[in-house]
């Protein structure tokens, strides 16, 4: 847990950036990460010493060759102001530019083409100074730090459309629980939040996989597959990654719906993921395979087909979409929709208030949860009408207790145990109350409503009855009060006259 003095530590850090000139907050994260991969790179290789004098043998696979002592953080940070500044910008920066070759990592071979972009030693020597004392030896404090400062992207206006909410992401994951032995893959993964989030649950839930040299090795390279075609997103997605404990996972420059994007499919078993859903594409620049699918230049139908390419036979998913793919008219809309249902198995839309994405934006959302079966399977859809997510649903987002989240998991685990493979329910039982947050619907029902997928479409509400006063006895009382106002006017007449 982030205790606040390390808030507070890196909160000046911030403070130094925008005083220092800097203040686009993806800037100021990206310079942050360039200075955390250089001093885990000296953390590195100081490992590496001390591992050498123990045995008394030459270190394995050094960082820094002969001669390149001075680029090491805990040796320029000693320097002055100006000294440190020419070493780091002139020095430094092309050594880490160059690291692919000797340092295999996804944020390696993303530094190409990076820009030292702090603009004065002051500024340098300060931030450097500050970073020395933010704790960065346990790997929990490491991730939930950066998380602290990626957090600061949903108070920066443009930027905030890179962060899905930490509790939603957390939510999603639980109802898919992510296995050791899966391949799981955001195609839009913006800072990695949805595999982060996965990392997680698996140190939570599946600890003996580290016990596993095959899990392991697993989990620190393919476990963990994220695309996106901006390359500031793809280091710091890298570094998040980095810093919660996976060491190379495969984050890739990729424009996912791109006609380069083509050669994979079938190649995931799970996919968590809150891709762009507002605009439309050229049809030119669109992967042909995609508009076989799906005749639309609509991004946010164009990634659910895409999904389905991507996930192997039995692969799961889960998505946010916005309410428009679920009930929207069109024909691509029509056929997105039959596809999931008859096509593979759709098994939950779970509605969610229109406030989880403020103070950014209004719109409201839905969580698809499909498996990838290319023979159809689906029986029943499980409808939950989530109402409150554990904040104020306005733009500032404040605690509160009313939270439907946890009723959400444990309702879909409830769902998923045995005996329940889809059979006897939505019939009598109480997952057939309309009425209630919750229930399933049969697919023929679905069907007859042309592929609707609006809970709306499908929830009772309960009107209650309430009783009023007659007609005659309401009239009476708003004469008696005309009455009493037009004496009361006459009387404060005679006072001012």
């Amino acid at each position: 847990m982030l205790t606040g003095e390390n808030k507070s530590k890196i909160d000046k850090i911030w403070d130094a950036f925008w005083s220092g000139g800097i203040s686009d907050p993806l800037r100021v994260i990206e310079q942050i990460s360039f200075l955390l991969f250089i001093k885990r790179l000296d953390d590195i290789h100081t490992s590496k010493e001390k591992k050498a004098n123990r045995l008394g043998k030459p270190i394995e696979e050094p960082i820094f060759a002969a001669g390149q002592d001075h680029l090491r953080w805990s040796r320029f940070r000693e320097f002055e102001a100006e000294e440190m500044f020419r070493v780091v910008s002139q020095e430094v920066f092309p050594f880490i530019k160059n690291l692919h070759g000797g340092l295999d990592t996804a944020y390696a071979r993303h530094m190409k083409d990076a820009i030292f972009m702090i603009p004065t030693p002051s500024l340098l020597e300060r931030v450097v100074e500050q970073i020395s004392q933010v704790p960065m030896e346990d790997r929990d404090t490491k991730g939930d730090l950066y998380e602290y400062m990626l957090s600061k992207l949903t108070t920066a206006g443009r930027n905030g459309q890179f962060r899905t909410p930490r509790h939603i992401i957390k939510m999603m994951v639980e109802l898919m629980q992510p296995r050791p032995d899966d391949i799981i893959c955001d195609p839009a993964c913006g800072t990695a939040g949805f595999l982060v989030a996965a990392g997680e649950y698996l140190r939570e839930n599946h600890a003996d996989l580290f016990h596993n040299e095959e899990l392991k090795r697993h989990f620190n390279g393919k476990l963990f597959n994220g695309f996106d075609f901006d390359s500031t997103m793809l280091r710091i997605a890298s570094m998040n990654m980095m810093l919660h404990g996976v060491e190379n996972p495969a984050i890739e420059a990729r424009d996912a719906l791109s006609g380069s994007a083509g050669d994979i499919s079938d190649a995931f078993t799970l996919i968590l993921a809150n891709p762009p859903f507002k605009g439309s594409l050229d049809e030119e620049t669109v992967a042909k395979d995609l508009l076989r699918t799906v005749k639309t230049k609509k991004t946010e139908l164009l990634f659910i087909a895409l999904m389905l390419r991507l996930l192997k036979p039995g692969g799961r998913c889960a998505v946010i979409v916005p309410d428009g793919v679920l009930f929207g008219s069109s024909k691509a809309h029509l056929d997105l929709r039959k596809i999931l249902v008859d096509g593979h198995k759709l098994e939950a839309m779970i509605s969610m208030p229109s406030g989880v994405f403020r103070p950014y934006a209004g719109v409201s959302t839905g969580i698809l949860i499909f498996t990838k079966t290319n023979s159809g399977g689906t029986d029943h859809v499980w409808f939950y009408d989530m109402q409150t997510d554990g904040f104020s649903l306005d733009d500032k987002r404040t605690p509160v207790e009313q939270n439907d989240i946890p009723d959400v998991v444990a309702k879909w685990s409830a769902l998923k145990l045995p005996p329940f493979q889809g059979e006897g329910r939505g019939g009598d039982g109480a997952d057939s109350d309309r009425t209630a947050k919750s229930f399933l619907v049969p697919v023929q029902e679905i069907r007859d409503n042309k592929y609707d997928l609006s809970i709306n479409r499908y929830k009772k509400v309960e009107h209650e009855e309430v009783p009023y006063e007659p007609p005659q006895v309401i009239i009476a009382r708003l004469e008696a009060l005309e009455r009493e106002i037009a004496g009361e006017l006459a009387e404060l007449k005679g006072m001012v006259g």
